[in-house]
């Protein structure tokens, strides 16, 4: 297979990715996500910022997010997401510190 073909099936895969997050499975919640994998939307928009600014492009959190989720954070919590209980805060913080916060 040459370079530009498996960019671009890793792009697609990518694209499949994130319609099943954002289309597919809105009913799974970010810290779900994050307590169980290590990872969540916010973290693949993060991603995709990341991938931009190393291209030169300026993007900040914000714009990464609403790009990747199509809307702003404010609309997608209030369309999809729930209250989460003290135990599922408290995985949270320890999977986002071994997976985020102890990455960078």
């Amino acid at each position: 297979m040459d370079k530009q073909t498996e960019i671009e099936i890793q792009a697609a895969a990518f694209r499949r990715l994130q319609q099943h997050l954002m289309e597919d499975r809105t009913d799974v919640q970010n810290i779900d996500l994050m307590n169980m994998a290590g990872f969540c939307r916010n973290c693949l928009a993060r991603w995709y910022q990341e991938a931009a600014n190393e291209r030169g492009i300026e993007m900040d959190k914000t714009e990464a997010r609403e790009i990747y989720y199509g809307m702003t954070m404010d609309e997608w919590k209030a369309n999809y997401q729930t209250e989460a209980s003290a135990e599922k805060q408290a995985a949270f913080e320890v999977a986002f510190k071994e997976n985020v916060t102890d990455k960078q």
